[in-house]
């Protein structure tokens, strides 16, 4: 099947110019710039007349689909709050056509028989393409030679107790971890025992069992992050492992990110740090509720900042989805974790319409620097050759989040009631329109990511 979208702007590579990309089956066959021929059309006067779907992109920005390098999907073991078939659709409503998803599920993805069983599920249930990342325990150091390195986007270790229970802290695993991986470790840094204790602390000083969730911030603190994040550099320059640090949440984390160094250290900044700070805990209570923890109005601007001088070098969400019941409560009894996984494009396109970066620049980050990073193959670019991933964007189009337009499975947003300047109009997977204005085509199957 061709496909033809015209007249929108596309952006790729560090440029935007008008133009029209031509898709053949799977993959882009041509990208013209307007004025500029193309033998592949100019065999037709009128290449239009040759597809059989024609998409007038006018008005709107063309861009490589997003990949999000972390979610949490929920499947197998969860399913009440998110399953793959759910959590895909939001992907698919919100310009994200790959996601690769963390191992914290039941049972957890720390065995070679559980990822394949995640690949079995998603070949039959997920809307956009997948993979998953394998999950590093104290033992499982010995399964890392039998992981296929061009199925797996990395290793995820969380040196910080989340979600999950998988906590790795034990410093001789730690070491034959950064020693023994081949691919990229992707780290969650906080520290367990700082965490702790000042959960005792705040417990103790307010006599409650639930410290209030305005708190949160500072019992999973700066401190603790700070800790964390330096000892993991420290392995990784030990033994020259490949390591992205997940969710940073600190202006002194920052500090300590090498800027464009994308096969070395790196650093992932999530939609929920970059957007929320401190003082929206009064207005949004647990919602915002996440390991780490959102912390204040000034590590909010130093993550912004980020966004541009090369010490973050990727965007995500971290979309992590729980029932709006199990959101009740404070610091120690609401879950943490929010869905932003549907909302993660037009929530950064705000961040373009406020100037904190450009376009061009959120391309990189959202879809050609993840690309790059974990070395998959053929996606995250507008390229002749490459999968047709593509999200079409249009700006000037207000609208607001209501219960109705969310396609989580848990039906909550902490962005409910918020009002967007942009509208993902459409999203195409591998050439297949999977979204078109408000529409998801439930009966598509993405596939899973190569690497390498």
């Amino acid at each position: 099947m061709r496909t033809i979208i015209k007249g929108g702007t596309i952006v790729n590579e560090g440029r935007a110019f008008r133009g029209t990309i031509v898709i053949d089956g799977e993959r882009i066959s041509d990208i013209i710039e307007d004025g500029v021929s193309s033998s592949a059309i100019t065999s037709s006067p009128s290449p239009q007349g040759d597809a059989e779907e024609v998409i007038d992109a006018s008005g709107c920005y063309v861009l490589p689909g997003i990949i999000d390098d972390h979610v949490h999907f929920r499947e197998p073991g969860l399913t009440e709050k998110a399953d793959i078939d759910s959590e895909s659709r939001a992907a698919a409503a919100g310009g994200v056509t790959t996601y690769f998803d963390m191992p914290n599920t039941s049972p957890q993805t720390t065995t070679l028989e559980a990822l394949s069983e995640k690949h079995k599920l998603a070949a039959t249930k997920s809307h956009v393409n997948y993979s998953f990342f394998f999950g590093a325990t104290n033992d499982n150091v010995e399964l890392f030679p039998s992981l296929d390195p061009h199925l797996v986007p990395g290793i995820k270790l969380f040196m910080g107790s989340s979600t999950g229970n998988m906590l790795v802290d034990r410093d001789e695993a730690l070491d034959r971890i950064f020693s023994s991986a081949e691919l990229p470790i992707m780290v969650h840094c906080e520290d367990t025992a700082i965490i702790n204790r000042n959960m005792e602390e705040f417990k103790q000083r307010f006599h409650t069992d639930d410290p209030m969730v305005e708190f949160h911030s500072l019992i999973r603190s700066e401190e603790a992050c700070l800790k964390s994040t330096m000892k993991a550099i420290e392995l990784a320059i030990r033994h020259q492992a490949r390591l992205h640090i997940a969710h940073i949440s600190t202006a002194a984390e920052l500090e300590l990110i090498p800027a464009n160094c994308l096969h070395t250290i790196t650093a992932e900044a999530t939609i929920g740090h970059l957007f929320f700070s401190q003082v929206d805990y009064e207005r949004l209570g647990a919602k915002i509720k996440v390991n780490p923890s959102i912390k204040s109005v000034g590590d909010q601007a130093a993550l912004r900042y980020g966004l541009t001088d090369g010490r973050i070098s990727v965007v995500a969400t971290d979309h992590a989805p729980h029932l709006l019941s199990q959101k009740q409560g404070g610091a120690a009894r609401a879950t943490s974790g929010m869905p932003m996984l549907q909302f993660s494009l037009v929530t950064m396109l705000e961040l373009v319409d406020e100037e904190w970066l450009t376009i061009e620049r959120l391309v990189e980050l959202m879809a050609h620097n993840p690309a790059q990073i974990f070395e998959v193959r053929e996606r995250g670019y507008l390229r002749k050759g490459y999968k047709a991933d593509i999200a079409i964007v249009r700006p000037n189009s207000s609208w607001t989040v209501t219960t109705d337009v969310i396609q989580s499975k848990c039906k909550w947003s902490p962005m409910e009631g918020h009002t967007y300047n942009w509208r993902v109009e459409k999203t195409l997977c591998n050439g297949h329109l999977v979204y078109d204005n408000g529409k998801v085509d439930a009966s598509y199957i993405g596939q899973p990511v190569a690497f390498r």
